[in-house]
């Protein structure tokens, strides 16, 4: 089969590779379609999250197959895994990006999501991603059924949305609260469906792309501000009698993003932070300690809101064919990278196994 083989930061060749045989519990599915994250991005492009520095180790590993957000149809299954995950051969299945081990300290607590070893699809030899026309679903991963009729460029969309939706039950929405997202990428645009599901007084949507700015009204959001034409501070005082909003949710990646939100929150307010930075990101602690004693929160994947993401897509609430902007055969994954770090071109771009209709 045809896939895409990372040997290294900007060393992603395509390949010919046998196609996987599963195991005993496993599963063997046909790919119908795969997004690139800003985190392949990033680990394309070598940051120190994925391949360490002198303070870590590096955690992404060479020789793997690229592509943690997929959908795809089971293609081969044994009577043990259909059982587990309720599942059979022809059925649209998507599986979350993390496989948990189910025996270390958070997998017992319930926190999977934060699973010590930290195997995920795309980064570990182990668990191959879904760059390639097949792969395989382990034992321990959590799998979950799609309606085949939607496109599969929108079925992948559920890992995106699972993240969006986790950042959001992290915030702690309230009736009455002013919410900010930052950032109308992928991730952003499902941070403001989730926030408008929590009914808040607002949800102010930030970013500098106008297209992007009315995805995100067609989203949820009833204020929209382009960061580089108008004073977001000034925007959010007007909007909360001078306080402030009571949460804000950065998900731009984007280190002077930051700041913006330390600044825009009122006393005793709620930041949490979702994006993968490239770099190390400095922020004056005082804003959050003696000036405002704020609630500072991470969001890291999309524990438990799988089965809402995949509800709301098969809604057809979310302008999916506009979110979805960019499908590519497999063989121009280059392509589709470059596109991902062009946000002025694309909001989410896709692969689909070349050869296969691009619905």
């Amino acid at each position: 089969m045809q896939a895409v083989v990372c040997h290294g930061p900007q060393d992603y060749r395509l390949e010919e590779l046998p196609v996987p045989t599963p195991g005993p519990g496993e599963a063997l599915v046909r790919v119908q379609a795969v997004g690139i994250c800003a985190s392949d991005l990033k680990c394309y492009h070598g940051a120190a999250k994925f391949w360490g520095d002198e303070s870590r180790p590096a955690w992404a590993e060479t020789e793997v197959v690229p592509g943690h957000e997929f959908v795809g149809e089971v293609a081969e299954i044994d009577d043990e895994a259909a059982r587990r995950w309720g599942v059979q051969v022809g059925d649209r299945v998507v599986a979350e990006q993390i496989v948990p081990c189910g025996q270390c300290r958070y997998c017992l607590r319930g926190d999977y999501h934060m699973c010590g070893p930290h195997v995920m699809f795309g980064f570990k030899r182990a668990t191959p991603g879904a760059m390639a026309e097949y792969m395989v679903f382990p034992a321990n991963a959590r799998v979950h059924r799609v309606d085949p009729s939607i496109p599969p460029q929108h079925a992948a969309f559920a890992e995106p949305l699972a993240c969006s939706l986790h950042a959001v039950e992290r915030a702690g929405i309230r009736f009455g609260d002013t919410v900010v997202v930052a950032g109308c990428g992928p991730i952003g645009l499902g941070m403001v469906a989730g926030a408008r599901a929590k009914s808040p007084a607002h949800v102010v949507a930030l970013d500098a792309v106008p297209a992007k700015l009315e995805l995100a009204r067609r989203c949820g959001a009833d204020v929209v501000v382009n960061i580089a034409e108008e004073d977001v501070l000034e925007v959010v005082r007007g909007l909360t009698d001078g306080e402030g909003a009571d949460v804000y949710i950065e998900g731009t990646g984007h280190p002077s993003a930051v700041g913006q939100g330390l600044n825009l929150l009122r006393k005793r307010g709620t930041y949490v932070e979702y994006s993968v930075f490239k770099e190390a990101v400095s922020v004056d602690w005082s804003i959050i300690s003696d000036d405002k004693e704020l609630d500072v929160l991470g969001a890291h994947l999309g524990a438990y809101t799988w089965p809402a993401a995949i509800a709301m897509i098969e809604s057809g609430v979310l302008p999916l064919d506009d979110i979805c902007s960019h499908q590519l055969p497999v063989s121009r994954f280059q392509e589709g990278l470059d596109l991902v770090s062009d946000s002025s071109r694309s909001v989410k771009v896709s692969l689909i196994p070349d050869g296969r209709p691009q619905a």
